[in-house]
């Protein structure tokens, strides 16, 4: 079943693995491709560079741009995106012309997933500073947003400059990829949504249930109207945890938010679950599978056929 013949009441992604284990690149691609052949919406990475947890083995991911690219020439119809890319491990402009080249491989399947970044282990062993973050952010947005617009961009700030910037090869997009901001503090979704197109909540913020999403969804409808905007305008997305036989728990991406309970059942529970969601105005679900192999994609295949069926 091709995308225009789906039935399902809202889209749905997989995040592809991130520290849970090391995955290397045959089997990432193995787990793209079999992603996307089983009907999958779209496929997303974390930006992370390092985790130390006291007690546990330092672990880190692959870094997401490069991963992005990678993935971008092995598929051919499903999303592409960060959840979601940390400004300031690069240069604001150099983020948007990472960005503007998975775009260009991907065809035009990216969604530009921005955030302000949590984790201080990664920054401290990377050298990047992890202070005023949220005004870094505002700079770096300002500067990605613009240059993936197509504008030429002359920018003075505290933290970053550019001169006479422009993207070149110019975007296949009027506009550019589409803007996606993984946030729920004031500050920041002042900040993003006079621009975004897409918000995302990640799962431990709102106890991984529609109940608890519905208050935070009700602030992004309040911050949209304050900076001017239709709240309908912009598409809500949401992190979805999943427990699959074999599942032992996720120690990562979580912010230190504690532990989540996880979506565990058959295909149709799963569906059931998933459909919830769509009703509170969720559009786009990113399933964070527990475990992330291949046996666990096969078994989501079985949740997506549910959510087609009539």
């Amino acid at each position: 079943m091709n995308a225009t013949e789906r039935r399902r009441p809202l889209a749905v992604g997989l995040q592809l693995p991130e520290v849970e284990r090391v995955v290397r690149w045959p089997e990432l691609r193995a787990m793209a491709e079999r992603a996307e052949a089983v009907g999958f919406d779209s496929l997303w990475v974390g930006d992370h560079l390092l985790y130390r947890d006291p007690g546990e083995e330092t672990k880190g991911p692959w870094e997401a741009w490069t991963t992005l690219a990678a993935l971008a020439a092995v598929t051919r119809t499903v999303e592409l995106g960060p959840l979601v890319a940390a400004t300031s491990f690069h240069s604001p402009a150099m983020l948007a012309k990472k960005a503007a080249t998975v775009d260009e491989l991907s065809a035009g399947r990216l969604v530009v997933g921005l955030g302000a970044g949590w984790n201080e282990v990664e920054y401290r062993a990377f050298g990047f500073p992890y202070d005023r973050r949220v005004s870094r952010f505002e700079e770096a947005f300002t500067i990605v947003r613009r240059l993936l617009a197509g504008e030429t961009v002359d920018f003075e700030g505290r933290y970053y400059r550019t001169e006479a910037c422009e993207l070149k090869p110019a975007s296949l997009r009027p506009g550019g990829p589409p803007l996606m901001v993984g946030s729920m503090g004031p500050r920041m979704l002042g900040i993003t949504l006079p621009h975004v197109q897409r918000w995302n909540a990640w799962y431990a913020w709102f106890g991984n249930t529609p109940q608890g999403l519905t208050p935070i969804l009700r602030r992004v409808d309040e911050a949209a109207a304050a900076a001017g905007r239709d709240p309908a305008e912009i598409t809500r997305t949401a992190a979805i945890l999943v427990e699959l036989p074999g599942g032992r728990g996720r120690a990562h991406g979580d912010e230190g938010r504690g532990e989540t309970v996880p979506l565990r059942g058959s295909a149709n529970d799963l569906a059931e679950a998933l459909a919830r969601f769509a009703e509170i105005g969720i559009a786009h679900v990113q399933l964070v599978v527990d475990p992330i192999n291949i046996e666990s994609i096969e078994r989501c295949a079985e949740v997506l056929a549910v959510l087609d069926s009539p």
